[in-house]
């Protein structure tokens, strides 16, 4: 099948495919939209199981970042990079160099900056080819540095708001979390709910992650394949996404889904099959939005950490009236959060 006819490619502006026989490099970088700025979004270095595989992750990821950076405000269009690992390439400094070259190339129509698999440091070696980078280390008391807590403090208000409306509780006190990852952003939101009084239920697939969530908070380990299914409150996917499918939904027990992880919804549908089962469900790229509003406060400069703050609370209150217009309406979140994404989308297009 054609770049053009793939079930995942939405009217993209450009795809671009890069490849350093030096480093072992191959890398795919997606530019969705620039209609509100510049295409944003993060790196992510994964092991794919086929190059098809890279792509769709490309193309999906790109597109929520467009819908992400819209709903929150920020002055970026979507865009997302992947970099394919494989033994041929390990991480190293110059491959990132070399990623670095390939985003320069595009000469600021993409901005990168650390996304699963990729750090910091990984990012200040980005920064040595090219200024179209963020995340990186933070100088001073200004915004910067790993946007990982900021994701997680906003998946934080998100399931604060979900509690509220699924649930009618004004406090985290008792409520019982499944977390499914607990790696940089799932630690980071263990640690919240655990000092808003949440019981933690955790899931992951590496091990030393584990290790770390249980030395140092008071989690059940569950086992990955039985966590989604948990008798928990609340679900919060924070691993990778197509998690919630036709196949899965019938069995998960929680009544909210709120999490960081992106494109947690195998399909549209799969939103509607949410709210059939009562199940309330915060569109992933409206809660985990937190690291991209870092990121923007970052890479447009003189912002402090307090306004990052400030921002990244808002994220309740947009998820609160997209709650309270799903319950007036009758319709699905993910449904509702698309179509305002679109239509902001639509509307800088028509100012241009």
């Amino acid at each position: 099948m054609g770049v053009f006819k793939h079930a995942e490619f939405d009217n993209h502006e450009s795809l671009h495919f890069f490849q350093d026989d030096v480093t072992g490099l191959q890398a795919i970088i997606a530019i969705h939209s620039t209609a509100l700025g510049p295409a944003a979004g993060g790196c992510r270095r994964w092991i794919y199981t086929s190059d098809a595989d890279a792509l769709t992750d490309a193309l999906r990821l790109s597109r929520g970042m467009t819908y992400k950076n819209a709903v929150a405000g920020l002055k970026f269009g979507g865009g997302k990079s992947v970099i394919l690992g494989n033994e041929n390439a390990p991480k190293s400094p110059a491959l990132f160099a070399a990623f670095g070259r390939a985003v320069d190339s595009l000469g600021g129509r993409y901005i990168t900056a650390e996304d699963v698999g990729c750090s910091v440091d990984d990012m200040r070696h980005v920064r040595e080819h090219t200024e179209f980078v963020s995340g990186l280390p933070q100088s001073g008391s200004n915004a910067g540095g790993d946007p990982s807590p900021w994701t997680a403090l906003g998946c934080l208000q998100g399931i604060e708001a979900a509690v509220h409306t699924r649930l009618g509780k004004d406090s985290l006190k008792g409520v019982r979390v499944a977390v499914q990852g607990v790696g940089h952003v799932g630690l980071h939101l263990c640690r919240f709910l655990h000092e808003a009084g949440a019981e933690l239920f955790v899931s992951d697939v590496n091990g030393d992650n584990l290790k770390a969530a249980s030395a140092e908070l008071p989690v059940t380990v569950v086992a990955p394949a039985e966590l989604l299914y948990a008798d928990v409150d609340v679900l919060a996917p924070c691993a990778l996404g197509n998690i919630l499918t036709s196949t899965t939904i019938p069995r998960i027990k929680a009544t909210v889904v709120a999490g960081a992880a992106n494109n947690q919804l195998a399909t549209e549908a799969d939103g509607a099959r949410l709210a059939e089962r009562d199940i309330l469900y915060a569109p992933d790229y409206v809660i985990n939005a937190g690291g991209i509003i870092s990121v923007a406060h970052e890479y447009y400069g003189s912002s402090s950490e307090d306004e990052v703050r400030a921002d990244v609370y808002r994220i309740r209150e947009r998820l609160q009236a997209i709650f309270d217009e799903a319950k007036s309406g009758d319709r699905p979140t993910n449904e509702l959060a698309d179509e305002l994404a679109r239509d902001l989308v639509a509307a800088a297009r028509s100012r241009d």
